[in-house]
C-alpha cells in the first residue's frame, strides 16, 4: 500500500488559510450535528459536539499536514500538560507526536534542487526519496555518496522556519476557542517557549555544531555512539549525517533484564554526564531520539536539534540537589532550590514545603538501597499529583529558569523510559562518578 504524503504548506498565508478552513469545517460539523441531535431528542452539549470523533480526526490531521509549529506545540502540550487535559484531546495531542505525513515527491526533489543546484544527483550514487522517518520539522533520507559513504539526510519542511510566530499564534487560538484547556494550565508560556525551541531547532547549522560538540565530548565514554556532522552535504534546510546502524528501544522491552538495565543505565548516566561534565543537555528525552546497536553494544543518539547550554552555577545547584535528595538533607536542599532560582528566602513556608516534598520525590531512585524498580514505581504520578497541588497557589508561585524546566523534563522522561523498559538502575552509584562542577 502506498504512502500517504501531502505537500506541506509553505507560505504564511497558504497555512493560515489551512487553518481557517479547519476551523470552518469543524464549525460546520458542529452546526450539523447539533441539529440532528435537537431534532432527534438528544441532549446537546458545545462539549459534546466539539469532542466528536470526526472532528478530532480532522485537527489531527490538519495539524500533521501542516507539521512545524503546529505540530511542535501539540507536541509540548502533550508533554506537559497530557495528564491535565480531556482524555479526547490528549488523544488528539498524542497522535501529533507520532510521525508527520511526509513530502510528496515533487516538492521534496524541489526542494534538493534549491538547495543543492540542479545537478544535485551527481553528488550521490544512490538517494531514497522514501523517508524513514519524520518529524513536526522534517523528514530524513538515507543516500549513499559517489565514494560510498552512507548518510542520513535531515530534510526541512518547507516554510516552517518563517512560520514559527503565526503558526502556533494560530494554533493557540483555535485550542483557546474549543474551551478545552483547563484554566490550570497556562498556555501562554507554552506558546513563547514553542516559538524559542522551534526556532533553535530549524537552524540546522548550529545542530551540526551540535554532533560535533557531543562527539567530542562523549570521546572517553564509548558506550555511546554520536553520528558524524557531514557538512559539505549540509545547508540551512538539509542536515547531512553518518548513517548508523540500531534498533528503536522500543525493541528491547522484552529483552533480558540485563540489557534493558543497562541501556537505561547508560540513558541516566549520560544524563549526567551532559549536566555535570559538558553543561549541555539534549532535552528531548523522546525514545524516537535514540537507537540501540547491540553488536557494537552502543546507545546510538540522533537529534541534538533540542540541545541546551547549562550555565555552571545551575548544574552545580542541580548537582547540589542531588545531593541533599540522597542524604534526605532539607536543609542542604533549601539551598540548592535557592541556588537554581526557584524562591527566595521569604518564600511562603507551606509553599515551599511543598516544593520541597516534589524535589524528595523526584530524587527517590538516589535513595533507594539496591537498584531502582522503575517497572513498578508510581514516582511520576506521584510527582504530577502534587504538582497539581502547586496550580492552586498561583499568587505564590515562583517561575523557575526556563532551563530548569527542560532538565526537568529531561528526567521524567528517562525515568518513563526506564519503567518502560522495565529496568532497575543503580541511580545512586552512576550519581557517585560525579563531583560538583566548581563555580568561577
Amino acid at each position: 500500500m502506498a504512502e500517504k504524503s501531502k505537500k506541506v504548506p509553505s507560505s504564511r498565508v497558504s497555512r493560515l488559510a489551512h487553518l481557517g478552513g479547519l476551523a470552518g469545517k469543524v464549525a460546520s460539523n458542529i452546526m450539523f450535528s447539533g441539529a440532528k441531535q435537537v431534532l432527534s431528542g438528544q441532549p446537546v452539549t458545545r462539549k459534546g459536539l466539539l469532542l466528536q470523533p470526526k472532528n478530532i480526526h480532522a485537527v489531527a490531521d490538519k495539524l500533521a499536514h501542516l507539521r512545524g509549529a503546529a505540530m511542535k506545540l501539540g507536541q509540548l502540550l502533550s508533554m506537559d500538560a497530557g495528564d491535565l487535559l480531556p482524555k479526547e484531546l490528549s488523544s488528539l495531542l498524542e497522535k501529533l507526536r507520532a510521525d508527520a505525513q511526509p513530502m510528496p515527491h515533487r516538492q521534496l526533489i524541489e526542494l534538493l534542487e534549491s538547495n543543492w543546484g540542479h545537478n544535485w544527483l551527481d553528488k550521490f550514487s544512490h538517494i531514497e526519496l522514501r523517508s524513514f522517518a519524520r518529524a513536526s520539522i522534517g523528514q530524513v533520507h538515507k543516500a549513499t555518496t559517489e565514494s560510498g559513504q552512507k548518510l542520513a539526510l535531515k530534510v526541512q519542511y518547507p516554510g516552517v522556519a518563517n512560520s514559527i510566530d503565526s503558526d502556533v499564534d494560530n494554533v493557540a487560538m483555535l485550542i483557546k476557542l474549543s474551551g478545552l484547556m483547563p484554566k490550570q494550565v497556562a498556555l501562554e508560556p507554552l506558546m513563547i517557549e514553542a516559538k524559542k525551541q522551534l526556532l533553535v531547532e530549524t537552524n540546522y547549522q548550529t545542530e551540526g555544531q551540535r554532533l560535533i560538540e557531543f562527539a567530542d565530548g562523549l570521546r572517553t565514554h564509548p558506550q555511546f555512539k554520536v553520528p558524524q556532522f557531514i557538512p559539505e552535504y549540509s545547508t540551512d534546510n538539509i542536515l547531512a549525517m553518518e548513517f548508523v546502524d540500531g534498533q528503536p528501544l522500543e525493541d528491547f522491552a522484552n529483552s533480558s533484564v540485563e540489557l534493558r538495565c543497562s541501556i537505561a543505565s547508560d540513558l541516566i548516566l549520560l544524563f549526567f554526564i551532559e549536566m555535570f561534565e559538558l553543561q549541555t543537555i539534549q532535552s528531548d528525552p523522546n525514545l524516537a531520539n535514540y537507537l540501540y546497536d547491540e553488536q557494537q553494544n552502543k546507545l546510538v543518539l540522533l537529534d541534538f536539534g533540542a540541545s541546551r547550554s547549562i550555565e555552571k552555577s545551575l548544574a552545580s545547584g542541580y548537582w547540589l540537589l542531588l545531593k541533599a535528595g540522597l542524604d534526605n538533607d532539607r536543609a542542604l536542599m533549601v539551598k540548592a532550590v535557592q541556588q537554581i532560582g526557584y524562591f527566595d528566602e521569604e518564600i511562603d513556608a507551606a509553599y515551599q514545603e511543598l516544593v520541597l516534598e516534589i524535589f524528595l520525590m523526584a530524587t527517590e531512585p538516589l535513595r533507594a538501597k539496591q537498584p531502582y524498580d522503575f517497572a513498578t514505581s508510581d514516582i511520576a504520578m506521584r510527582i504530577r499529583d502534587k504538582g497539581m497541588s502547586l496550580s492552586t497557589r498561583k499568587g505564590e508561585w515562583h517561575t523557575p529558569p526556563i532551563d530548569a524546566l527542560f532538565i526537568h523534563r529531561k528526567l521524567a522522561g528517562l525515568y518513563l523510559i526506564a519503567a518502560r523498559l522495565e529496568a532497575h538502575v543503580d541511580v545512586a552509584e552512576l550519581f557517585s562518578r560525579f563531583e560538583q562542577p566548581q563555580v568561577p
